[in-house]
């Protein structure tokens, strides 16, 4: 914690949990954030408190990232959770959650407390366990769902893995919702997508690559909001990326099922084109669309049909991708990226940045029941001052995280990370 009270401001401050955007101030104590003034002065301050005039620039709440994967436990080579922190800590991103497929498969208790200690030891960002919904993610039978949740897991998934089991899924939605526990699933059809590369159509066709229909999400989505109707349990739908599964979606929202749904930034900055010449930076799972599948998903981030925008963050090193493309590993570092992306959105597309930030902050942290992604009295100080209007071009080779997969390389963005405070500490500042 903060050794000494410090207070921000001149500050434009946005927090979306209060539907805030204008002047403000912020006072952090003992790493908690102990006033809040919107839109006027803090007044007189004791001279114990040190005063950090931001310059008009931008305080945000820390970005809450609901799906990161590391390589720890079993392929550190990949991502260590130390490597991940400190990339979380450069993006802004002060609370992640972990995938459950590591090497042991998070499914026990015991493997929950394992990556909480690991955390807490690394002292740098929030980081909680997803916890695997099946024993070794294969989808055959299911966790200590209840145990896995007593020791500090936060939802359940099999990861990119679906439950292909309709009794087993149904299973797991049953017994998630006695301990009110969610599940995520990826919605994808494993028969009409294995072994694709790309998304069937006639950039596919044209470049050979093997290719899954888009109505492989929406078979699967379908046959998961009907179990969520049986079972009434919470789900996360686990990126959904084309117009047929938005359309899915909406029917399942408007039956007022407990459907939350996720997308990825990749999916929301790239198309299929974006593949260019076999660039395997760009193979990611779920394959990147066509532009009107990426055009329908901005559309629904924007009405809220989409709830939160998460990283994707999946590390692979170079050996992984320097493949042919059918052959490459799939996956994106994304931790960096995620906020300045974001901004994309607003700097050129003009969506509101109230409504992108809440995407990244209060929703994902209100879906997990955690203090974070807000400005407020008595809140964790997780806080981000960002240069709104900054330039960044992304180089891969500079990205903290351990892998350097990004298909953002050489993108030019806007919205730089100046300083992250992770209850009250600064973890990270530019420079």
């Amino acid at each position: 914690m903060s050794e000494r009270p410090f207070a921000l401001t001149n500050l434009r401050l946005i927090d979306p949990a209060s539907g805030w955007d204008g002047p403000g101030a912020v006072i952090v104590t003992e790493g908690v954030i102990a006033d809040v003034a919107q839109g006027q002065d803090l007044g007189s301050l004791s001279p114990d408190v040190e005063v950090i005039d931001a310059g008009g620039q931008l305080l945000i709440p820390g970005l809450v990232d609901l799906r990161v994967k590391t390589g720890e436990p079993g392929a550190e080579t990949k991502e260590t959770l130390k490597s991940a922190a400190r990339a979380a800590a450069a993006g802004g991103v002060t609370t992640v959650v972990v995938q459950p497929d590591t090497d042991p498969v998070i499914d026990e208790a015991s493997v929950v407390d394992f990556i909480l200690r690991r955390a807490r030891d690394i002292e740098l960002v929030h980081v909680y366990p997803a916890g695997a919904a099946t024993k070794g993610g294969r989808g055959e039978r299911m966790a200590e769902i209840g145990l896995m949740r007593e020791a500090g897991c936060v939802y359940v998934t099999d990861a990119d893995r679906p439950i292909v089991d309709s009794k087993v899924f149904r299973r797991v939605l049953a017994y998630a919702k006695s301990f009110d526990v969610l599940v995520a699933h990826r919605p994808k059809d494993p028969w009409l997508s294995a072994g694709a590369a790309a998304t069937e159509g006639e950039f596919a066709g044209r470049m050979g690559l093997p290719s899954v229909p888009p109505a492989a999400e929406k078979i699967m989505l379908e046959r998961d909001l009907a179990l969520v109707e049986l079972t009434e349990a919470r789900l996360l739908v686990d990126q959904v990326t084309t117009a047929a599964g938005l359309e899915a979606l909406e029917r399942g929202k408007a039956r007022g099922l407990p459907v939350t749904a996720t997308t990825s930034i990749n999916h929301l900055s790239f198309n299929e084109i974006d593949i260019g010449d076999y660039r395997t930076f760009c193979k990611l799972d779920p394959p990147l669309r066509s532009e009107d599948d990426r055009q329908a998903v901005i559309e629904a981030l924007a009405s809220g049909l989409i709830d939160i925008v998460v990283s994707a963050h999946a590390p692979a090193p170079a050996e992984d991708k320097r493949l042919p493309y059918d052959e490459a590993a799939p996956g994106a570092v994304g931790l960096e990226v995620l906020l300045p992306a974001l901004l994309h959105l607003h700097h050129d597309g003009g969506l509101p940045l109230l409504d992108l930030l809440r995407t990244v902050t209060a929703r994902p942290a209100d879906l997990l029941g955690l203090p974070a992604g807000r400005i407020a009295k008595g809140a964790p100080a997780d806080l981000v001052l960002v240069d709104l209007n900054a330039p960044v071009v992304i180089d891969s080779d500079k990205l903290v995280s351990k892998s350097k997969n990004t298909p953002f390389d050489g993108r030019r963005l806007q919205g730089q990370v100046i300083t992250t405070w992770v209850d009250g500490r600064a973890v990270y500042r530019r420079g």
